[in-house]
């Protein structure tokens, strides 16, 4: 799970950097207001690619997806990208959890072949 959710992040991280640049341009919102909202988005995003294994990240996870829908209210076009980041989100947990299912499996399945062979 962990690599497939912070891939979605520095993606998130990515976009946001670049909205705000649009948002600049494109808003009558200050500068100091965009750049307070992207930085403390970006800082989460960072934050939970090192976190993401921990208790209640996926749960932040979720919360910073909600606040980049949010973030439509500043520049529109981030309901779409809200959205679409949130559709990746939910893929990258619920897949990555399977991953880690599968590879928790062949693991466990690897360990007692060598313990078999070991045996003989």
């Amino acid at each position: 799970m962990r690599t497939l959710c912070s891939s979605t992040l520095v993606g998130e991280v990515f976009v946001v950097l670049l909205a705000a640049l649009v948002a600049m341009r494109m808003t009558d919102v200050s500068t100091a207001m965009i750049w307070g909202v992207s930085g403390v988005a970006v800082l989460l995003c960072v934050l939970l690619c090192g976190m993401i294994t921990r208790p209640g990240a996926v749960a932040v996870g979720w919360a910073l997806q909600l606040g980049l829908i949010a973030a439509g209210l500043l520049l529109p076009t981030m309901y779409a990208l809200g959205v679409i980041f949130a559709g990746l989100w939910w893929c990258s947990v619920h897949f990555g959890r399977k991953v880690d299912v599968i590879k928790a499996e062949r693991s466990r399945a690897e360990s007692e072949r060598q313990a078999a062979g070991a045996a003989a």
